[in-house]
């Protein structure tokens, strides 16, 4: 099912990075977009820039791990155009350290973005969705979430908690009309790592690494998602390392979790 004409999206995350691409990319759809971000200067600048693709869009600061401030969101779509017919479930920090290193508060802090940002879009959300018997929602997951690498355990549940919520999601609102798809892409350049924790120097500094030296840009990432939502894809994996890991951790559970163990061990060996 294709996107209804000049559809009303809703955006989370979307003042910045990714979730400003997926603003820019649905104004080229004719989309009437609202810029969710916790930052109300940054949702600001992503409206004008949708608005200078000559699309509409309005602005809103908006926390998602409080339930109160996405009822708010919603109500404001109502009000300025009736519903929603797209919600992008962007919002979302990076993480990585050992189980018992990092910290029971940053634990939280990821969940309760990560995690309960999702939940708190799909809760207030769904039904509207269902009383129109329509739309489209696409939660922003992480190939994370399925590859289960060391040294990123918080970022890795949170990831796949929202996987799991999409898949039930995606046959739970079918019968209503509604498309649920989870994305889940590996690293590309983006601003994550400006809110980036980790347990260790170490740590930041591999996620550094592997986002400068990501090939993908997040318009590529933001493209290649709008368009599995619209094929009514469960799963958008846009990237060939993504797609390589699933694939052989669907196969050979056991022989990917032993290669996953070398290669880890390798990596905690001393440079020469």
């Amino acid at each position: 099912m294709r996107f209804p004409s000049s559809p009303r999206a809703v955006v989370t995350g979307g003042g910045s990075g990714l979730g400003r691409e997926f603003c820019l990319a649905l104004a080229d759809r004719g989309a009437r977009v609202l810029v969710a971000d916790i930052r109300r200067e940054r949702a600001d600048e992503t409206a004008g820039l949708v608005r200078a693709r000559g699309a509409t869009a309005e602005a809103i600061q908006t926390d998602v791990t409080e339930p109160a401030q996405v009822e708010a969101l919603a109500r404001q779509v109502d009000a300025l155009w009736g519903g929603t017919d797209i919600l992008i479930n962007n919002a979302g920090v990076g993480a990585g350290g050992n189980v018992g290193e990092f910290s029971l508060e940053d634990w939280a802090w990821v969940v309760r973005i990560n995690q309960w940002g999702v939940i708190h879009g799909c809760h207030v959300f769904v039904p509207r969705m269902k009383a129109q018997r329509s739309g489209f929602i696409l939660n922003v997951a992480s190939a994370a979430g399925l590859a289960s690498l060391p040294e990123m355990a918080a970022y890795n549940v949170t990831k796949a908690a929202v996987i799991a919520l999409t898949e039930t999601l995606h046959t739970e609102l079918q019968p209503f009309g509604i498309h649920a798809t989870a994305l889940c892409p590996t690293f590309f350049p983006t601003n994550l790592m400006d809110s980036f924790r980790s347990a260790t120097p170490r740590q930041r500094k591999f996620a550094e690494t592997m986002f400068k030296h990501a090939r993908a840009t997040a318009a590529e990432i933001a493209a290649e998602g709008l368009a599995g939502l619209e094929r009514n894809d469960l799963y958008v994996i846009p990237q060939a390392d993504g797609k390589k890991l699933w694939r052989m951790k669907r196969l050979s559970p056991r022989l990917y979790f032993k290669g996953v163990l070398e290669t880890y061990r390798r990596s905690l060996q001393p440079k020469p």
